[in-house]
Parts: C-alpha cells; structure tokens; sequence
C-alpha cells in the first residue's frame, strides 16, 4: 500500500491531473460521514466525482486501500502536545478530548479502526503523539503503550451506542421508563435513573479517564 504514505506527498504537490488519490478520498469520506461507512464502494465514490469506476483504480488498488487511506486522511494531523501546560496527565486529556473530537465528526471510524490491518502515518503519530506525552514519566516504553492503548480503547467503549455496545450511558427516556417500571426486577439501576436524566456519555468519559489517570498518577510516583 504505497499510496497510503505518499499521501501526504502529494497533497503537498500541485495535481497534474483533475483525479487525483487526495480527491477520491475526500469524497469517499463524505459519502461516509453523510450516509454511512457501508454506502462507500468504489462505483458509488466514482460516481460522485463524474469518473467512472476504473479511473479510480489507477489512484487506489480497491476498496481495502481506500479505506485505509480514508481513515489516515480523515483522523489529520497528529495533536501536538509538546505546549501543553499542566504536564503529561493534562497533555493526555486534551488527547482523549480531540481523539474523540474527530471520531464525532467521522462517527465510522471506530467502526473500521479495529483488526489486523495497514495503519497509515497520521494514524500512527496519534499514537506517537500519546507516547511521547508519557515521555520522562518513568514508565517503560511497554508502560507507555499499554497506557495509550487503554485510552484508545476507553474512548471507543464512551463514544456512541454504535461503538459502545450494552452501556448505560445509552438508556434514553423511553427505557428508562420501561427500567423503572420494573423496579422489582432492576432495583438498582432504577435508583441509578430515579434522577434528573445526565450526560450519561460525557459523564462516562470523565469518570473513567479520570480513574485511569489516577491509576497512572500512583505508578509514575512509585517509579519517581
């Protein structure tokens, strides 16, 4: 998959021709955050810009690749932390806060970011960016990874109903209705809803990150 790292190349290089790799991307990464993941094909994304199907095909190998590319294009540029005051445990919060920032803006993402696959380079400096604002902690290299992992993996278990799976945080007014009515048979998750309905999603996200970074706090004092 050549294609996927030279992205950036040609993006920085004036288009000889009117289709090119940064094109279809784009456009297949609209008819995603507009009508879902499962609308790309490789018909569909030359169809919308005027080409036909095997025009795509001298940019991109087949779908495989393109949605590689599309997430690598889609997630941008890496944050960069190294100006963040507050040191490693606020660097890690406005992380978690922009991981989640574009994940919203391309609900699909968590969706297809999972399984053996190619990373592409902004893919991987996310992770870089994460890492390295563990840097001077104590932690081993191991250390710093597993803790960025769990991030990752904390976000994608906070993000969405189509993400999370059976959380709480997806309980809308209807079955919480339904829970409550039932009180004899959930009596603790119907005091847990007996208050004003919260942000269950963002409340989520806190709490757990919180703990996890608190988890931290304790290791990288024992290490210092």
């Amino acid at each position: 998959m050549k294609s996927l790292w030279d992205l950036r190349e040609e993006q920085e290089k004036k288009p000889r021709v009117a289709l090119t790799l940064s094109a279809i991307a784009k456009a297949a990464i609209d008819i995603a955050d507009t009508d879902g993941i499962d609308s790309v094909s490789m018909q569909r994304v030359a169809a919308d810009l005027g080409f036909t199907k095997m025009s795509l095909y001298r940019h991109v190998q087949g779908k495989a690749e393109l949605l590689s590319i599309m997430i690598d294009t889609a997630v941008a540029e890496p944050p960069d932390l190294s100006g963040v005051p507050g040191g490693w445990r606020a660097r890690l919060e406005v992380f978690v806060e922009q991981l989640a920032d574009v994940w919203r803006q391309h609900p699909w993402i968590p969706a297809v970011t999972v399984g053996s696959r190619v990373m592409g380079p902004r893919e991987a400096g996310w992770i870089e960016s994460a890492v390295a604002a563990l840097a001077g902690t104590g932690l081993t290299g191991d250390e710093r990874l597993a803790a960025v992992f769990l991030l990752f993996g904390h976000v994608r278990n906070t993000q969405s109903m189509a993400t999370a799976g059976t959380q709480p945080w997806p309980v809308d007014g209807e079955l919480a209705g339904q829970i409550r009515g039932h009180a004899e048979l959930f009596p603790e998750l119907s005091h847990a809803l007996s208050g004003p309905a919260p942000a269950l999603e963002g409340n989520a996200r806190k709490f757990g990150l919180d703990r996890i970074l608190d988890g931290l706090a304790v290791l990288i004092a024992e290490r210092s």
